[in-house]
């Protein structure tokens, strides 16, 4: 009975914690464009082609 004194407050710590992490993320656009970024990956950039060759 104890630990759960010591636990609840701890979880209650972290879980705090996470959802200011999130709302910080939401609030400086990290989640704005999520479709973009997977596509890009798949295409070479044309500046680089033309360095290397």
């Amino acid at each position: 009975m104890e630990a759960l004194v010591l636990l609840i407050p701890l979880a209650l710590l972290f879980a705090g914690g996470f959802v200011w992490a999130y709302i910080r993320a939401v609030r400086s656009g990290q989640f704005d464009d999520l479709e973009t970024p997977p596509i890009r990956a798949l295409f070479d950039d044309e500046g680089e082609k033309r360095e290397r060759s």
